[in-house]
């Protein structure tokens, strides 16, 4: 038997997606079938597939998975609810650029058995909704039904095309029980015709353009944020900065490892709040969604901006603009090539002693910086410590090309500034507003990791901020994580509550009511507070590394002993209390 179903999985196997994150339901039996079928006789050539019991674990694991490799993944879930299931981990794919295939089926469109695949089962009307599509279609970059088993394997290329080219993100498929039934002849596609739209790069007159204001600036900014999902990004703008001297860079959180902390030009990450901005007379915008936030800080009046994107627009959010002079839809790797390139034909003609000067100031400028958040790292005289002081120490003592998957929302910058990542790929973080991606994400990112490198991966640690943990379901997360051997660290930022909405609070009502509240007024405290690696442990079955370190002196020697854990193929989860703003 060849059915619509089979004809799905070798589709997305031809396609190059190697795992299946599954959450099945009523509308699955010829999926099952399916399944069964590949993994007996197309052992070799057929997706993994990986049961999750929850959807947002599901999507943030393909999501992971899809970010550090840049190949796309499959979610399957069932009906309206499983998909419904997925909530806030389709905006994370979204916003986030990850491309992922989303398939789930629909209610049988029989009820009186004319099909195979008509409806069986109560639930079966209660699922039936007038446009399944439109539960997540406006996040999706393409959002379809497959009508018939005899062109699914398009069906499933062009949502493919759609999720892989840029800007990417996931794309969702359903189908009925019947059309996932059907019997038909085997057939395959030619898959050089379904690659995904390539960008190109600046116009000759751009890159010179662009060149020549960068090299006449005094304060040059370049302003990005998801351009180092392209892992040659982060060198190529190395060469940049090195030929414009006095270049700073700026990471906007766009979830990507764009550029080294060694270098000194770097200005770190941060939410679209910095001095620098200020302070900059030609700002180049790359692949970047909030460059800054102009109610707390924006550009000088009159200044050179020039914004390239691989989505210029913004076209999925209904208000943005900055005022940029220029704007061009371009590949980030490509522009950046050509205005180092034309920046250097340039260079040779200008004063040496200035560009030393520059230079010299910059280096200076860094070395400050880098002084600044060493100070703020240390522990308190009381043994408390906060996250500055917990990210350094980790640095120091993880391995030197571990990948951090970082969801600490408020404390975020504090992680960026003391961990300095250096390595293209080796930060990953959110990069939307729908928290808990970061446990599924960190158990994707192993996945890649382990499977880009024969099964013995780099190692993993997901930074998470407490509330953000009960966000991921970790009764979810530590369950697969015991059941598919995919151990990594997590690290708990406990700080007994939700940090940000206070903050918020405080930007547009500083002397309010709230200000003078305490977190158990304004609902965001976590006391009494959860036992953290304890819910991990109990999902993992007991076998688990769990502990708590609330005292600096405790720290180096729990954290030896939770990296001999992972190293060893068991996870760990270590509670840390921490202190705020630091």
């Amino acid at each position: 038997m060849y059915t619509a179903s089979f004809a799905f999985f070798e589709a997305i196997w031809e396609a190059g997606i190697t795992h299946c994150f599954v959450n099945l339901g009523s509308d699955h039996p010829s999926i099952i079938e399916a399944m069964v079928k590949g993994q007996k006789e197309a052992k070799g050539n057929f997706p993994r597939i990986i049961t999750c019991p929850n959807e947002m674990v599901a999507m943030s694991m393909a999501d992971g998975y899809a970010r550090l490799t840049g190949k796309p993944q499959c979610v399957i879930v069932h009906v309206d609810v499983g998909t419904q299931g997925l909530g806030a981990a389709v905006h994370n794919a979204s916003t986030g650029r990850a491309p992922v295939l989303i398939f789930a089926g629909l209610s049988p469109f029989t009820i009186e058995g004319e099909m195979r695949g008509s409806r069986t089962e109560y639930i079966h009307w209660i699922q039936n909704v007038p446009d399944q599509t439109q539960i997540i279609g406006q996040y999706c970059r393409y959002a379809a039904e497959i009508k018939t088993g005899k062109n699914v394997k398009q069906m499933v290329n062009r949502a493919l095309q759609f999720a892989t080219s840029a800007p990417q993100g996931p794309s969702y498929l359903v189908g009925a029980r019947e059309v996932m039934e059907e019997d038909i002849k085997p057939y395959s596609l030619e898959q050089g015709v379904w690659d995904s739209v390539e960008l190109g790069g600046l116009s000759p007159k751009a890159s010179k353009q662009i060149a020549e204001a960068l090299l006449g600036a005094e304060n040059p900014l370049l302003i990005t944020g998801y351009s180092g999902r392209n892992q040659k990004i982060p060198a190529a703008l190395v060469e940049l900065a090195n030929t414009v001297k006095g270049l700073r860079v700026l990471d906007t959180g766009g979830s990507d490892m764009c550029f080294p902390a060694s270098h000194p030009g770097w200005l770190g990450l941060r939410f679209g709040i910095e001095p620098f901005i200020e302070k900059a007379d030609v700002i180049v915008i790359i692949d970047c969604d909030v460059p800054w936030i102009p109610t707390i800080n924006k550009p000088k009046e009159g200044i050179k901006i020039f914004h390239i994107d691989v989505d210029p627009l913004k076209q999925l959010m209904p208000l943005f603009y900055v005022p940029a002079q220029h704007r061009y839809r371009a590949d980030p790797l490509a522009a950046v090539e050509q205005i180092t390139s034309e920046a250097q034909g340039q260079a040779a003609k200008l004063n040496t002693e200035a560009l030393t000067k520059k230079w010299e100031a910059l280096q200076a400028s860094h070395k400050d910086r880098i002084a600044t958040i060493a100070s703020k790292a240390t522990p308190a005289e009381d043994g408390s410590f906060g996250t500055g002081h917990l990210c350094k120490t980790l640095k120091s003592m993880c391995p030197q090309d571990t990948i951090w998957a970082v969801e600490a929302v408020t404390n975020t910058a504090f992680v960026h500034d003391n961990l300095q990542p250096e390595l293209p790929g080796s930060w990953i973080n959110c990069g939307g507003g729908g928290l808990g991606w970061s446990g599924g994400g960190a158990l994707g990112i192993k996945l890649a990791t382990n499977a880009e490198n024969g099964g013995k991966g780099k190692f993993v640690v997901q930074i998470v901020g407490d509330g953000t943990y009960l966000f991921s379901v970790p009764g979810s997360v530590y369950w697969i994580a015991k059941r598919y051997n995919i151990p990594v660290l997590t690290i708990v930022l406990n700080n007994k509550g939700w940090n940000a909405p206070r903050k918020s609070m405080l930007l547009v009502h500083p002397e309010g009511l709230g200000s003078k509240a305490t977190n158990e007024e304004i609902n965001i405290s976590f006391d009494p507070v959860p036992d953290y690696s304890g819910i991990a442990k109990a999902a993992a079955s007991g076998d688990l590394f769990a502990a708590r370190v609330d005292k600096a002196g405790d720290l180096e020697r729990t954290l030896a002993d939770a990296i001999k854990a992972v190293e060893g193929g068991q996870s760990a989860v270590l509670d840390c209390k921490v202190t705020l703003g630091c």
